[in-house]
């Protein structure tokens, strides 16, 4: 599986180091590759918010922020750096908004939103990535998420949200926000031949001003993503990477190992003493149906994925030059 630098061609020289992030996500997990740059946590869930210097344990609603937030920044010790982050020197503030309820509504993410229009100046935050829609389309200059992108822009903050994976022309605010770098996706086929790329099917349409969205696309699928650490999937990840990387023919080390890891993979005792084709087919199912790498990633797509790809370039444009405005750094993207 190619990296993000690979697919994109991302010059190492930059890594947003000086740059703080945003992330408004589901929830969120104190992955190692995001050791020592996670400056604060906000749990934006109801109108009781609370900051902490520290992530919280793992929870139902930690994978998708953990997805994208490693995959824009992470520093890929995980994965012997292979998987690094364009942005691998970012810091971060990370905005969790799933409210009790286990939804995440327009009100959640406009909570998130203001806590940072009156925060960003405390920990410098430059940057505000969104990978999160609202409830329904809207052509209201003055809907609260749109008037709260316009705000953030004019505070100096560049806010890319997905655009969505519908392939329908409906957008949700806020990536309906002209102000907003609204960010499809492409599939590159894992490859780098341009001649091979397709388009994913991106959530597209008008913004209220009647500009075209989205306004750029970027990598989103084939892309290498931290599996959460301590769930179901990482248990079995590690077993069947493993397995896989048993000889093809060597039934009595496939045995032993099914043995060892059965309950894992909650096999019948008889599958794992069998080892036969079906046990094989069974578990290169599995393999697939979890999109395993290795036993630490899997791989992922739409446009969450590609949002977060872009906002790591902002963090490039914005440690080479700290004068980019927001409309310069959308300006830039969308014409060269």
């Amino acid at each position: 599986m190619l990296s993000v630098p690979e697919r994109t061609g991302a010059l190492p020289d930059y890594t947003g180091r000086g740059v703080v992030m945003a992330f408004i996500d589901s929830g969120f997990y104190p992955h190692p590759d995001l050791q020592g740059r996670v400056i604060r946590h906000v749990n934006a869930s109801t109108e009781a918010i609370t900051e902490s210097e520290k992530l919280p344990p793992a929870s139902n609603f930690s994978w998708h922020g953990q997805m994208t937030s490693v995959i824009a920044a992470g520093d890929g010790r995980t994965s012997g750096g292979r998987y690094r982050g364009i942005a691998s020197d970012a810091r971060l503030v990370l905005i969790s908004v799933t409210n009790p309820r286990g939804q995440i509504k327009e009100p959640d993410i406009l909570r998130g939103m203001r806590w940072l229009l009156a925060n960003h100046a405390r920990f410098g935050v430059r940057i505000l990535n969104v990978s999160v829609g609202g409830d329904a389309p809207s052509d209201d200059q003055d809907h609260e998420l749109h008037r709260a992108v316009r705000e953030l822009s004019e505070a100096g903050i560049t806010v890319l949200v997905a655009a969505g994976n519908s392939g329908s022309g409906h957008l949700l605010p806020p990536a309906s926000a002209p102000e907003a770098i609204t960010v499809g996706a492409y599939d590159d086929q894992n490859g780098v031949d341009v001649m091979r790329w397709r388009i994913y099917p991106n959530s597209y349409g008008l913004a209220h001003d009647g500009s075209a969205k989205p306004d750029i696309v970027a990598p989103g699928r084939w892309i290498a993503s931290p599996i959460l650490p301590g769930s179901d999937m990482a248990l079995q990840a590690t077993t069947l990477a493993a397995l896989f990387d048993l000889a093809p023919n060597d039934r009595r080390a496939l045995r032993r190992n099914l043995a060892r890891g059965m309950f894992k993979l909650r096999l019948a005792p008889l599958a794992a003493l069998r080892a036969d084709e079906p046990v094989r087919a069974l578990l290169q199912s599995r393999l697939d149906s979890y999109k395993l790498i290795d036993s630490h990633h899997q791989h992922v797509d739409g446009t969450s994925v590609s949002v977060a790809i872009a906002s790591s370039v902002v963090a490039q444009m914005l440690e080479a030059n700290r004068g980019l405005t927001p409309a310069r750094i959308k300006a830039i993207l969308t014409t060269t």
